[in-house]
């Protein structure tokens, strides 16, 4: 039998979502690990709706849970029926809904909250010591919630290629250790039983990021 997965989304939509092609990069290398993933986010409200033509927020409510849905085909559940019991690992893409609706990151950075059934599951999943993979802007969540953990988003000097790099200072003043890694390649924590990759926190080629995720899988499957 392989391994089951549980990927947490928060929404559809880089600005205020799930990153769409990190998550459909997580689906992907998961079937080709022969993993089974299941689906689960949120049912409350997204922080706010951005047109992403504009970039702009638009006057609307959406709902994180019926959002993530359009990703995963609709096969999806309401993050508060997760059982870790049944599951191997849990895996969390990124994108800015990461930070505006499992977390408050956006608004509070390092003073942040993160939503309470996204810290039950990620405190259920380190307890049973299976592992966490995490992918751009996510392992702000392991490190908001495990202090004295390990993670990467990329570089800690900000320039074109790393426009998110200040991120890496505020996770050490977590009590975070940030390990600088290449957007190709992964950081494990084995402590911690955490595996992250910057993904989009690089400004890279897309295929680059695909490969960066793709490891991130390959190794959480593997320490399932």
């Amino acid at each position: 039998m392989g391994k089951k997965v549980a990927v947490v989304l928060a929404g559809c939509g880089v600005y205020d979502g799930s990153e769409i092609h990190e998550s459909s990069a997580v689906l992907v290398h998961l079937s080709r690990e022969g993993a089974q993933a299941e689906v689960f986010a949120p049912n409350i409200s997204q922080m706010h709706v951005v047109d992403h033509v504009k970039g702009q927020p638009m006057p609307e409510q959406r709902n994180v849970l019926v959002e993530s849905a359009r990703i995963a085909r609709g096969n999806i559940k309401d993050l508060a029926q997760l059982d870790v019991k049944g599951l191997d690992a849990l895996i969390i893409p990124g994108g800015f809904g990461v930070a505006k609706n499992l977390s408050t990151w956006a608004t509070q950075g390092k003073n942040c909250t993160v939503c309470r059934e996204v810290e039950e599951v990620l405190r259920a999943f380190h307890a049973a010591q299976k592992p966490i993979g995490l992918c751009c802007i996510s392992p702000v969540l392991a490190a908001k919630i495990f202090p004295g953990c390990e993670v990467t988003v990329g570089h800690d000097t900000e320039c074109d290629k790393w426009p998110y790099a200040q991120t890496a200072e505020s996770l050490r003043e977590l009590g975070c250790k940030h390990v600088n890694r290449p957007v190709t390649e992964i950081h494990v924590d084995p402590r911690h039983r955490l595996v992250t990759t910057s993904a989009f926190m690089c400004n890279a080629p897309i295929h680059e990021i695909y490969d960066g995720i793709g490891k991130m899988v390959q190794e959480v499957v593997r320490l399932a």
